[in-house]
């Protein structure tokens, strides 16, 4: 994640914050998260150094036409700087100011298997240990932990995956 793009969010946020449109700004963030990140072609369109500024303005104004007048002082802003390329990030770094905003924090959790309510619950409780902010739960599956979770918020990490207490046990065996 470039620097540029967390100022440019951080500065959309402060803005959106004072004009009361924090979450109309928002909606359009993810809109354009969402069809920059799935779409290759627009991707490589924004980061092409053939394509001027002003025609990736155009585009993008076409694209995204049902936006906030403030999404599209950004477009203005990138097209007189001249770093469309930073518009999907801008956009994902939006949601995590918006996140700290609210109070919210992603939490990952690595199961071995799709996570159930009961493991989700548990996962919950732990969480509480860790922070007072609400969490939103980001599942990853990968079966090489064999069962049980690792959860990871922000720099700290919980590990009680069967693969880990395997691997303990092996220290101690064969110290």
């Amino acid at each position: 994640m470039s620097r540029a793009a967390i100022r440019y969010a951080k500065a959309i946020i402060e803005n959106a914050v004072a004009n009361g449109r924090v979450d109309a700004i928002s909606h359009d963030m993810i809109l354009i998260n969402q069809t920059v990140s799935s779409n290759e072609e627009l991707k490589q369109f924004l980061s092409s150094p053939v394509v001027k500024p002003q025609a990736k303005f155009d585009a993008i104004n076409e694209v995204f036409a049902s936006v906030q007048p403030d999404t599209k002082g950004l477009f203005l802003l990138l097209k007189e700087n001249k770093r469309f390329e930073l518009l999907g990030e801008i956009a994902q770094q939006y949601k995590v100011q918006h996140d700290v905003l609210n109070g919210i924090e992603e939490a990952h959790v690595t199961t071995a298997f799709p996570i159930t309510q009961e493991l989700e619950s548990k996962v919950l409780a732990k969480i509480k240990e860790f922070s007072n902010k609400k969490i939103t739960l980001i599942n990853t599956v990968d079966s090489s932990i064999i069962g049980g979770f690792i959860l990871r918020i922000g720099d700290q990490q919980y590990n009680a995956s069967v693969s880990s207490r395997l691997q303990q046990l092996k220290r101690e065996f064969s110290n």
